[in-house]
């Protein structure tokens, strides 16, 4: 038997460890299981954490078995534990295969509730509206929302991934489902049979509350702002994928106006007003204005830079959003008389006050600590205020919500540290546990790392052209069967025209969805895919499929990103060197996230190529080398094919 130097105090260590035995309940449901010792040992430093309290942060290295590493020990413990994943695909993957496995293993009842953001179920009342009105114009979307009314009758959770005849990002369902501004709480005349109030008071009884990074950030908002809550108080919360939850934070905790928000305004004050069979000619006065005023706002942004800070806004955006402030002050003002007569039209009032003043914040000026920055595009514009550091905020979540937390990912230490992850969240190196388990795959025998010599700095002009030169004769070594993986859009697409004469089908990111691209990428076993940031992690292809991945750049953040400008300017205000308190570390991570595509099973085999020569060339690269697996390096072009032919 296995020693484990930190054992639970309540005496189920045993009783945990059992579970990972060659003969215990994991090896009767999983097909060709064998213990891993890494895997236990983390089970047992989780069943740890959550018998006395305090904080986990646990890297496991893929391959490790991290999901039933904290599963298993969260069912055991017979706590309330909230499992909050940084993505929806392994939200789903819990519920939909891993705790069903687990139940039939535990041989005993326990109560799971998947708990989704409020975009994610059916609203009654804006499915009412759909079907009174004409939201739904065209002949293919009154099909849509025939379906969507028969699957209504019979749904029994309302979650919108049911429906598997419409895809989620169907265009349709923001106009079916609510947000915090569009709902009308309890004095909707649905509210006995919303979706989303059962499924947390479903929650409230759980034994696992399965959410995502957002939800939690929500719960947390709205504790913060002494709203109550929307989560269960419960004894641990498990992070899975926590390298994504401190920016997945900021984000949330932010504030946001888009062209989006204000044009659903006023698509539901016309909607309300004719629900109410108003005439009400002062409202249908502001919503002409207002409607002009974002059109004047649209054009402004659409002659200006894509993104910047609010220093950085054109003079014509800026006048734009100085005539969208009066119109909805405007529109407020006429909805005002009719607050109070409809449930409806009094939440349309309170929203257009709430825009209002969040405009009017944005413009009158800074607040310290936070980073006022726009982004536009196409028909859009969008105006976010943006937290530069959420860790104080976290501490004041953690004394409100009295459990044992649970950090988990496969990258979270750089070079063997967790400076960076406990800097982002607020947390001191005393009140931590930190633990780091390796993959237990043999990267020295499944990989190697080449390292192409010759390439010019990143910056050159010709750089992704001569990039592409050199990894030409790694893809005919390995048949295609290639991620390439790159920093920026502008170099993909450049890459991709390069690429075109490849003997090997050839995806490009924005071709397809993400899935259907990675379908295909399975299903054709020699194909060659090219993606940007959302390709770098959260991707698992097993198998020969993917015996390659090149990675362009070191993927540090663009400095001509508006937070990460406000950032950096922040650390240098405070007396820090950005680049090794927040720049190095952050691109550390983003390649741990790129690297780990390449081996996903023990039977993997295959070939990671980091083209950027700045890793030879620069003291940093070290960093960058000792926080990835240990496989062999090489410069030579003959080992790589070597590699490939054996």
């Amino acid at each position: 038997m296995v020693s484990f130097k930190h054992r639970p105090r309540i005496g189920k260590a045993q009783a945990v460890a059992d579970w990972f035995a060659a003969d215990g309940p994991l090896a009767r449901i999983v097909s060709g299981y064998a213990p891993r010792r890494a895997q236990v040992e983390m089970a047992v430093a989780v069943a740890e954490t959550l018998a006395r309290g305090g904080i986990l942060v646990a890297e496991a290295g893929t391959g490790t078995g991290k999901t039933f590493a904290y599963l298993v020990p969260a069912l055991l413990s017979e706590k309330q534990v909230i499992v909050a994943t940084g993505s929806r695909n392994l939200q789903d993957q819990l519920i939909g295969r891993d705790l069903p496995r687990l139940r039939r293993a535990l041989r005993r009842p326990f109560r799971v509730v998947p708990l989704k953001g409020r975009g994610n179920y059916l609203c009654h009342y804006r499915l009412a509206q759909a079907l009174d009105g004409d939201l739904f114009r065209d002949e293919a979307e009154r099909r849509a929302l025939a379906r969507v009314r028969r699957w209504a009758a019979a749904t029994a959770v309302g979650d919108v991934a049911e429906l598997a005849e419409l895809p989620e990002d169907w265009a349709g369902w923001p106009r079916l489902t609510s947000t915090e501004d569009t709902c009308l709480g309890q004095d909707c005349p649905f509210v006995a049979d919303c979706f989303l109030l059962k499924a947390r008071r479903k929650a409230l009884e759980a034994d696992l509350v399965v959410v995502n990074h957002h939800l939690l950030c929500a719960d947390w908002a709205l504790r913060q702002e002494g709203y109550g809550s929307l989560l269960p108080d419960a004894d641990a919360v498990i992070v899975d994928e926590a390298h994504q939850f401190a920016d997945t934070a900021a984000r949330f905790l932010g504030e946001t106006l888009t062209a989006r928000q204000i044009q659903e305004l006023m698509r539901d004050v016309v909607a309300e007003m004719r629900q109410a069979r108003l005439a009400a000619p002062p409202v249908r006065t502001a919503l002409v204005a207002l409607q002009g005023a974002v059109r004047q706002a649209l054009a402004a942004f659409a002659g200006g830079p894509g993104r910047g800070t609010a220093a950085e806004l054109p003079p014509a955006a800026e006048a734009a959003l100085a005539t969208l402030d009066a119109a909805l002050a405007a529109l407020a003002e006429s909805l005002g008389p009719l607050a109070g007569a409809e449930a409806g039209l009094t939440r349309c009032c309170e929203r257009a006050e709430r825009l209002a003043g969040r405009l009017r914040d944005w413009r009158d000026g800074d607040r310290e600590g936070w980073v006022r920055w726009f982004e536009a595009g196409g028909r859009r514009f969008a105006l976010h205020a943006t937290p530069l550091a959420v860790g104080g905020a976290f501490a004041g979540y953690r004394k409100r919500f009295d459990a044992a937390w649970v950090f988990t990912s496969a990258t979270l230490s750089v070079a063997g540290g967790f400076g960076h992850f406990l800097a982002q969240l607020g947390l001191a190196e005393d009140e931590v546990d930190r633990r780091i388990w390796p993959s237990p795959f043999d990267y020295r025998r499944q990989a190697l790392l080449y390292l192409p010599a010759g390439l010019p700095a990143p910056a050159a002009s010709d750089y992704t052209r001569r990039m592409i030169a050199a990894v030409r004769p790694v893809l005919e070594a390995s048949g295609g069967r290639a991620f390439l993986l790159f920093t920026s859009h502008r170099a993909m697409n450049e890459a991709a025209a390069l690429l075109a004469d490849l003997p090997w089908p050839c995806l490009v990111q924005g071709q397809a969805p993400k899935a259907v691209l990675l379908a295909r990428f399975r299903e054709l076993g020699d194909a060659v895919l090219l993606g940007t940031a959302s390709f770098w992690e959260g991707v698992d292809v097993r198998g020969s499929a993917l015996s390659c991945v090149i990675i362009d750049k070191l993927p540090f953040a663009s400095p001509a990103d508006p937070v990460c400008q406000a950032r950096l300017a922040s650390l240098r205000a405070r007396g820090y060197d950005p680049f090794p308190a927040w720049q190095l570390p952050a691109a550390v991570i983003a390649l741990k996230q790129g690297a780990g595509r390449l081996i996903r099973d023990a039977g993997d085999r295959g070939v990671l190529v980091l083209c950027d020569p700045r890793l030879k060339e620069r003291g940093y690269g070290k960093v960058f080398l000792d926080s990835l697996p240990p496989m062999p390096r090489t410069a030579d072009l003959k080992e790589v094919e070597a590699f490939f032919s054996s």
